[in-house]
């Protein structure tokens, strides 16, 4: 059975991907709203992304945070999804995840990277993201491997959480304050293709180092800080 509901919105951080944003637009389910967060590109991505019949939001602040976070209180659908606009993540995948958010068997649901092709996870960042999986695991009991950006929740629940963080955090502190909100969080496997372009974080070591550096600040943040009550 394929999800085809209109309350559906998908956000893509976008950063000059004109050459991406053909392939990510068409595999968007029939039905969903594309939500594309310009975050300051110079390629002509916004032109090209309305062109492709998206909904274009500008956040002039830089930053994957920022991108997400404007991405979020633009949309208007029920449950809310986020892809990377890189081409390396088929937002198609997120059907299931949205079948299971709307069938209330997880709160949050999450795509595991599973590298295809050579050059698809650098092994800097995946070292990165192997040590901040352990260290969530310390700080929330999840048994997480991956913090990767395909992900799915309901709107109203995400704006609930509060989130803060405008840079590479932002990802990660969605599922900490989503643990620590006691949501039912839950993970599958996904294929990570190699990305179309530049990487704009994690594509050196002093990108991921920095992507370590802001998530690290989240997980020493202290849930009594925030008051969070579901």
């Amino acid at each position: 059975m394929t999800t085809t509901s209109t309350d559906v919105d998908v956000v893509l951080p976008c950063l000059d991907e004109a050459e991406a944003l053909p392939w990510v637009l068409g595999r968007i389910p029939a039905g969903w709203r594309a939500l594309v967060v310009d975050n300051g590109s110079t390629d002509g991505s916004p032109d090209i992304a309305r062109a492709l019949g998206a909904t274009v939001v500008h956040e002039p602040r830089r930053g994957f945070g920022a991108a997400c976070h404007a991405g979020l209180t633009a949309a208007t659908g029920d449950i809310v999804c986020f892809c990377d606009c890189d081409a390396s993540l088929d937002p198609a995948l997120l059907e299931p995840f949205v079948r299971e958010i709307r069938d209330g068997a997880a709160d949050l649901v999450l795509g595991r990277r599973r590298p295809e092709g050579r050059g698809a996870w650098p092994a800097h960042a995946r070292a990165g993201n192997l040590a901040l999986a352990r260290m969530l695991r310390r700080r929330t009991g999840l048994r997480l491997h991956d913090l990767g950006p395909l992900r799915a929740a309901r709107r109203a629940e995400l704006l609930a959480l509060d989130l803060t963080d405008r840079r590479s955090g932002y990802p990660l502190q969605m599922v900490v304050r989503a643990a620590d909100a006691g949501w039912r969080i839950t993970e599958h496997d996904v294929p990570y293709r190699p990305r179309t372009g530049v990487s704009k974080v994690t594509g050196t070591w002093r990108g991921t180092w920095q992507a370590v550096r802001d998530m690290g600040h989240v997980l020493a943040e202290a849930p009594a800080e925030r008051g969070l009550v579901r």
